[in-house]
């Protein structure tokens, strides 16, 4: 499969994030899926599609049914990426912490 979206555009989405929730702790089918949101059926269709084509989502058929879940591979690449970042502002925070208590103590 060709990927034509990027991870994070995917994911910019609430709605995207909120699938991304739900499927945390469990699979589910679509409808299960389409069923927590006030929104028509094919437009979280559309957002499964999306979720499936960045690999964040992978479909397991069961019967008649497909159920969706987490691809927690792709879910690490993500954490990867990000905690980089997250270290870097937990430094800053911290510095910003000890700055704020030597001010107080002057006082």
């Amino acid at each position: 499969m060709i990927i034509r979206r990027d991870v994070f555009q995917a994911i910019a989405d609430p709605t995207r994030r909120a699938i991304l929730m739900l499927l945390a702790s469990q699979a589910m089918t679509a409808g299960s899926i389409a069923a927590n949101f006030n929104t028509a059926r094919p437009t979280v269709s559309k957002h499964l599609a999306i979720l499936t084509e960045c690999e964040l989502l992978d479909q397991q058929q069961n019967g008649r049914e497909i159920y969706y879940h987490l691809n927690p591979n792709k879910m690490k690449e993500i954490a990867d990426f990000i905690e980089p970042f997250r270290k870097l502002w937990d430094d800053r925070f911290n510095k910003l912490e000890d700055i704020m208590k030597a001010y107080k103590q002057k006082k």
